[in-house]
């Protein structure tokens, strides 16, 4: 059954799809060098948090006062509850069934804070109709589209997005719990503007092609089952120190599932800080893509990017008011940050 998705509301940060992820590795023993298989594709994803994250706090009128029960037992934005009463907490319904259940009793919660586990105790109240609340707005999952960046043959992984998943009110990191991929394919564009960023659209099956196994701050990881990947042609990760200012190629997709290269600038070398998503700054100089994208859309994320035949790195982010420009991050830290 087809899914039909429009990413017009999700972050750039966020994605989704994958028909035939086309990325592998092996490492030269020799000379140390590194070459992996090129993706481009799209591919999509089905995000399971590790718990809920609290992504708002708010008051609520208990028919006296406002109040929010949540924030007076000392949780914040960002918090993951794990835990109520030392049961597994896994979906917001979880959360929302032990806070109307518990007859106005404490609740003892495990909840991951900056990575830590920390044990707080809240106590719901009731609301004007006498259903028992926290005052915490939750997520459990989520779900977009991105694109592949290459395939680790000799690692047996797959690299995506560029960035991590975050949540889409908060930006923070999100928990893996577990996240399957699924094949994906690009039926449309919302072209961007300055002040609007625009979108890839299409649709996702219910086709399962493998899944991620890390979320980290310079990308998504994970293995397939289901791929060519080794279909595609092979390129050597570039050192950070070899990236320059100057011609390059960004490898993606927006009609069907079939990559295809345009032409853009490495403008600016930001900086080397492997655990940042903006390590160098891209313009889009190709006219086929400016006419019907603008430039850089959401669910771009992921697409490699290539400079003096070597993998440069992925597209991340694009700016707000220059739908023409946005970040990159250096695939050797997305390499790097997989390894850890």
């Amino acid at each position: 059954m087809k899914k039909v998705v429009n990413f017009a509301g999700l972050l750039i940060l966020i994605l989704l799809s994958v028909n035939t992820i086309s990325v592998s590795a092996m490492e030269d023993a020799e000379n140390g060098k590194q070459f992996v298989y090129l993706g481009g594709q799209p591919f999509g994803v089905k995000f399971y948090n590790d718990g809920v994250m609290i992504v708002r706090l708010e008051d609520y009128f208990n028919g006296h006062r406002f109040i929010c029960p949540a924030q007076k037992g000392g949780l914040r934005v960002n918090d993951v509850i794990k835990k109520v009463n030392s049961e597994e907490v896994r979906t917001n319904e979880d959360l929302q069934r032990a806070a109307e259940g518990c007859s106005g009793k404490p609740l003892e919660m495990v909840i991951a804070r900056d990575g830590k586990e920390l044990t707080k105790t809240v106590t719901p109240e009731k609301n004007t109709v006498g259903v028992y609340l926290l005052g915490a707005w939750v997520r459990d999952s989520c779900a977009g589209v991105g694109t592949v960046t290459y395939y680790d043959a000799r690692h047996h992984y797959f690299a995506a997005l560029g960035h991590g998943i975050c949540d889409r009110d908060t930006g923070a990191l999100l928990p893996l719990g577990s996240a399957e991929i699924v094949s994906a394919n690009i039926s449309s564009v919302t072209k961007g503007s300055a002040g609007n960023v625009g979108s890839l659209n299409g649709y996702f099956t219910d086709r399962s092609i493998g899944h991620l196994t890390k979320n980290t701050s310079s990308g998504v990881f994970g293995t397939i089952f289901d791929n060519n990947c080794e279909n595609n042609p092979q390129y050597e990760i570039a050192c950070f120190e070899e990236l320059q200012t100057g011609k390059a190629e960004m490898i993606t997709t927006i009609d069907g599932v079939n990559p295809k290269a345009y032409d853009i600038e490495i403008t600016r070398i930001c900086n080397s800080d492997k655990e940042s998503d903006e390590n160098f700054v891209i313009k889009v100089t190709d006219k086929e893509l400016l006419e019907a994208c603008s430039g850089i859309v959401q669910g771009m994320s992921g697409s490699p990017i290539l400079q003096n035949g070597k993998l440069a790195g992925a597209v991340t982010h694009v700016f707000l008011n220059r739908p023409e420009e946005g970040y990159g991050v250096a695939a050797q830290f997305m390499v790097s940050n997989y390894m850890e």
